[in-house]
């Protein structure tokens, strides 16, 4: 079960196994546009090979299978699923061929006694548009244009009775300091503006408001030409376990209906207790280098719920140690620092490709659709966290 619900998961997302999101995508680019869905062969004893059809674009290999191998997951040694719990620490993946990889050694660690339960609930409304501004200060300008939205239509709530936006949201993305601009003085940003209400006319208010400020805000505001965004609902999702024992289960079939209970003694499966697996560890080295971390591994981030992962594998399993020093919890939380909302986070480790995954908990938002983030699902994350500089051995990078 483990070992099929790996090759599920390296599946799940298409061509994000084949090249598609790869950090390394210059190596791809030329091809993507005719990029190969994955093909797995599995074998009986639990391994696979995951490989695309013959003339596709796209890639398979290690780092290819390796990204999406830590998309999305959690503890890689306790990784509860509805059918089993996992222990995807100690997979190892092989180049066989030319876009053929061997994925094995993915071990079950029992049966969950517990049925896994999403439950959504409605939230109130909410909407948001993307604009775009030029020229000087132009980041100034579009937080002008936003704090004029936000004040009218506060004012707006203020004088019928309305309560306050449950969240209103701003993102710059672009531009640069008026001193780096140098002689091209033309600097453009995007801006993200967004809200929250617990009424559906509160965010009509909102968009009324959106629309009409453009025409009294500062100079160089411009939008792409389209349909007025409309209010639409929030449905957040609350992911939790819940005991088998108190569900029952009926088997409806074309002449009868069966209630059916879990079965005892598969329930009673003991839990392979998680192995204990020593931490990388670097030997002292006096001759290092500061490098991006891109050029020492590739990384993979994404969410669950309001959690963002980020899976960072290196590129040489000798380059692993130095990378885990270099990133210690209090570096990852200042990074991250404006996204989060708490400092809870974990670290695992996976030594059968060398490899890290770090769980960031309250850190989208509330995530999905329920946030207003631009990135709500952590897609940025992973290419964020390559540019840090990451200090290593000369020795081990060469010239």
């Amino acid at each position: 079960l483990s070992a099929g619900s790996l090759v599920g998961h390296l599946l799940e997302c298409g061509p994000q196994v084949t090249g598609g999101n790869f950090t390394d995508w210059e190596a791809v680019a030329d091809s993507l546009w005719q990029v190969g869905y994955p093909i797995a062969e599995l074998h009986a004893d639990g391994s696979a090979f995951i490989t695309k059809p013959q003339g596709t674009g796209g890639l398979v290999s290690t780092l290819t299978v390796g990204e999406q191998l830590l998309y999305e997951i959690d503890n890689p040694e306790h990784y509860v699923l509805p059918d089993v719990i996992c222990d995807w620490s100690e997979v190892t993946l092989t180049q066989i061929a030319q876009d053929c990889v061997r994925v094995e050694n993915a071990r079950g660690m029992g049966v969950p006694s517990d049925y896994k339960v999403s439950v959504t609930h409605m939230e109130g409304w909410r909407s948001g548009a993307v604009f775009f501004y030029a020229g000087r200060r132009a980041r100034e300008k579009a937080q002008v244009f936003a704090d004029e939205v936000r004040l009218r239509t506060e004012a707006y709530f203020v004088k019928n009775g309305l309560s306050p936006f449950s969240e209103f949201s701003i993102e710059i993305i672009g531009g640069a300091s008026e001193s780096a601009i140098g002689e091209h003085p033309a600097a453009e940003v995007a801006f993200k503006i967004a809200c929250r209400h617990s009424e559906e006319l509160g965010v009509k208010r909102f968009l009324k408001e959106l629309s009409g400020v453009g025409l009294g805000a500062p100079a160089g505001f411009f939008s792409f030409a389209g349909a007025r965004p409309k209010p639409t609902p929030v449905v957040e999702l609350f992911s939790t376990r819940l005991p088998k024992s108190v569900f029952v289960v009926s088997i409806k079939t074309e002449d009868s209906v069966t209630s059916w209970a879990p079965n005892e003694s598969v329930e009673s499966m003991p839990h392979r207790a998680p192995r204990t697996v020593d931490w990388p560890s670097c030997e002292p080295c006096g001759d290092l280098v500061l490098v991006p971390l891109e050029q020492l591994a590739v990384a993979r981030s994404g969410d669950k719920g309001d959690k963002a992962n980020i899976g960072v594998m290196a590129r040489r399993a000798e380059l692993l140690p130095w990378i885990a020093q270099s990133l210690t919890s209090d570096r990852l939380l200042e990074l991250f620092a404006p996204v989060l909302t708490s400092n809870d986070m974990d670290c695992y480790y996976l030594p059968g490709i060398h490899a890290l995954n770090f769980v960031f908990h309250h850190a989208l938002g509330g995530g999905g659709t329920a946030s207003l983030r631009a990135d709500p699902q952590a897609k940025a994350y992973a290419q964020r966290l390559l540019q840090l500089s990451i200090a290593v051995p000369r020795s081990l990078i060469g010239d």
